[in-house]
């Protein structure tokens, strides 16, 4: 038998296996001829710097990414339920802008006896009058907040339940605010083990991971309150660990926003439009992976 006919048989068993080798397979779940892969998204943590995750969320809804599964850690998860909600970014976005600064630190003389400064109760109340669907099982995308569980030391991963109580307890930052309490067990902020929940997203069904890192603060004035100082403290800590996480996405999207502090709420505009440039960057790359679009050039997220 010829030769060619030999290296041509060989090939189309190679596919037929989902073997990678052979020109068109892509893995996983999807190919030129194929069905498409589950489009996840990670969100990750960063105080109101998160806002820049609504902009990117805005933009992958423009150029008709299908999302369809999202799992956010600390603010990530705050935008993450607001977007899964009703799976419409513009909701997601005219909830966000909302929150104000006031709906997060609800500071108590008693907190401090609890673990914390503050409570954590106004944050809770917000997410529950904002949601159409209380349970993160009834949203409209599939969504899950990661937190962390004291006693175990281990990341929860919640996908059943209140979304609210869940959302407070995956922001819950340690020492600043109260551990939350979840089925007889605290938790605390699942950027603290998590920031960038990438393996999460994919334990969930995602076979296409698009990450969003908010980058560190980086600003020439040094924290001063307790807040900012533990905060600033925790940031540097766990920033290697969001490269590592982040790394494990297919693209990674970071938005330019570390000069800007975690607890500035005045910055909305400028955060969602930071979001929606570092997503237009990824675009290219992600389209060219997904074969939705202009293939990759211009910028790539890796």
């Amino acid at each position: 038998m010829p030769i060619a006919r030999l290296a041509a048989r060989a090939c189309l068993v190679l596919v037929l296996l989902a073997a990678p080798g052979c020109g068109g397979w892509r893995a996983p779940g999807g190919g030129p001829s194929g069905p498409a892969p589950r489009v996840g998204i990670a969100l990750g943590g960063g105080g109101a710097r998160g806002f820049a995750e609504i902009g990117v969320l805005r933009v992958l809804e423009q150029e008709r990414i299908p999302v369809e599964i999202v799992v956010g850690a600390s603010v990530g998860a705050l935008v993450g339920a607001l977007y899964a909600d009703s799976g419409r970014v513009l909701d997601a976005e005219f909830h966000a802008v909302a929150l104000q600064a006031e709906h997060v630190f609800d500071y108590g003389a008693l907190s401090v006896f609890s673990g914390g400064l503050i409570r954590g109760d106004r944050l809770e109340a917000f997410v529950r009058e904002r949601l159409r669907n209380q349970n993160i099982q009834d949203m409209t995308l599939r969504f899950a907040a990661v937190a962390v569980d004291l006693e175990s030391g281990k990341t929860v991963t919640f996908t059943r339940g209140s979304a609210a109580r869940a959302v407070r307890a995956s922001a819950a930052i340690p020492g600043i605010f109260v551990p939350v309490t979840i089925n007889g067990r605290p938790h605390v902020d699942g950027a603290v083990v998590d920031p960038v929940p990438v393996r999460a997203a994919r334990k969930l069904g995602a076979e296409f991971v698009i990450a969003v890192s908010i980058p560190p603060e980086v600003r020439p004035v040094a924290p001063k309150s307790m807040v900012e100082i533990i905060h600033r403290s925790l940031s540097i800590m766990a920033n290697e660990i969001s490269e590592a996480r982040a790394r494990e996405a297919d693209v990674v999207i970071r938005p330019e926003v570390g000069n800007i502090a975690f607890d500035d709420f005045s910055k909305k505009k400028e955060l969602i439009e930071a979001g929606e440039a570092a997503a237009r960057a990824a675009m290219p790359a992600i389209h060219a992976a997904l074969g939705t679009g202009a293939p990759a050039g211009a910028a790539s997220a890796r």
